[in-house]
């Protein structure tokens, strides 16, 4: 029994590993299939509620598809101007921000010496053999990404789309699938669960991260910094990115504020309020409205995100939460998960209980 129980375990063990590899190696395909599924997920409680008033579900997933399709077409428009001008000006942009942070950059320099000296040093004063790999452009990269992310992105949308018209076809393919009528009742109210979970979940965010914006731009605004509506629909988009996204506006808030204001103290105040902004937000507001039910620890979020932006890039760590939310909710109603379920959760198994 006990070499069966540890074949077992190793079995577990590989095939978790495998199916990294496979998510791995084959993002292009997993991609637009998650985004299909989340976004199908999210709003399938709204097509349900449109068909109890006798619309059909294809007309509710098309208009849901083609409103979702022309809001993110519609607005990239709009800020493709600011944008553009952003990057037609970002290497004069760069020299002025050198420019003003000339002291900082030559302390930063003279480290840079002092490690390449004792790097050469390593090498037995032998550099001539260090060969340079030239890099694409940064902009050029970013292009491609956006290209890409974009394509996969309208892929998901029809694949939601299809799902989404397809009604609950795939509940009952599902509760098909088991045997006995107690799996059957407990698939039924787990695939519920992650359908009211997940919308509950990206629709409150979406909402929150729209009043995130707001407050950013107004608060840009009052500070003088140019383009303020820009940057509250830059808040807007990083706060899906858990971590990262609040620290990467506030880095550039600090940038811009640095290059349109005369002083460094003035020129971090964007910064500052940004991160006020997100900080608090973070802090109070989404605890206080998605409850405790969702409220996942920090630990599981960050490793979550770590692994999902390793395995997905920028798409990954979009990703990460939503699918933290589907395990939590399996977890919740599948108990020989109730531990990683636990561990998961914001609060032990005894102050749930208390």
């Amino acid at each position: 029994m006990d070499d069966l129980h540890k074949i077992k375990n190793l079995l577990i063990f590989i095939s978790i590993i495998l199916g990294f590899a496979a998510l791995y190696v084959a993002r292009d395909l997993f991609l637009p299939i998650m985004i299909g599924l989340i976004f199908a997920l999210t709003f399938s409680p709204v097509v349900r509620s449109f068909a109890r008033f006798g619309i059909p579900n294809l007309v509710s997933a098309v208009a849901i598809i083609l409103g979702a399709g022309l809001t993110l077409g519609g607005a990239s428009y709009l800020l493709s101007g600011p944008v553009s001008e952003i990057i037609a000006d970002a290497p004069a942009m760069g020299v002025e921000l050198r420019h003003k942070l000339q002291d900082v950059i030559a302390s930063i320099e003279e480290v840079k010496d002092a490690s390449e000296q004792v790097e050469e040093f390593a090498n037995g004063g032998d550099s001539s053999n260090v060969v340079a790999v030239k890099q694409p452009s940064l902009l050029a990269f970013a292009a491609g990404s956006i290209a890409n992310f974009t394509a996969l992105m309208i892929l998901g949308l029809i694949f939601a789309l299809f799902i989404l018209a397809s009604g609950d076809m795939f509940y009952d393919k599902l509760v098909e699938a088991f045997p006995n009528s107690s799996d059957k009742r407990r698939a039924k109210n787990t695939a519920r669960d992650i359908e009211r979970q997940i919308s509950h979940y990206f629709l409150t965010i979406t909402l929150i991260n729209a009043g995130l914006g707001v407050c950013v731009g107004l608060a840009m605004l009052a500070v003088g910094l140019p383009n303020p509506v820009l940057w509250g629909v830059l808040a807007f988009a990083l706060n899906f990115l858990p971590f990262v996204g609040g620290m990467f506006g506030t880095l550039l808030c600090a940038a811009f504020g640095i290059l349109n204001f005369d002083t460094l103290a003035l020129g971090l105040l964007p910064a500052a309020l940004y991160a006020f902004c997100t900080t608090f937000e973070a802090q109070f507001i989404t605890p206080a409205i998605l409850g405790k039910r969702l409220n996942m620890n920090t630990v599981s979020v960050f490793l979550t995100v770590i692994v999902w932006s390793w395995l997905w890039s920028v798409p990954g760590a979009l990703m990460a939460v939503p699918f933290l939310v589907l395990l939590k909710v399996i977890c919740d109603n599948v108990p020989s998960l109730s531990i990683l379920g636990n561990f998961l959760g914001a609060k032990s198994l005894a102050e749930n209980n208390a």
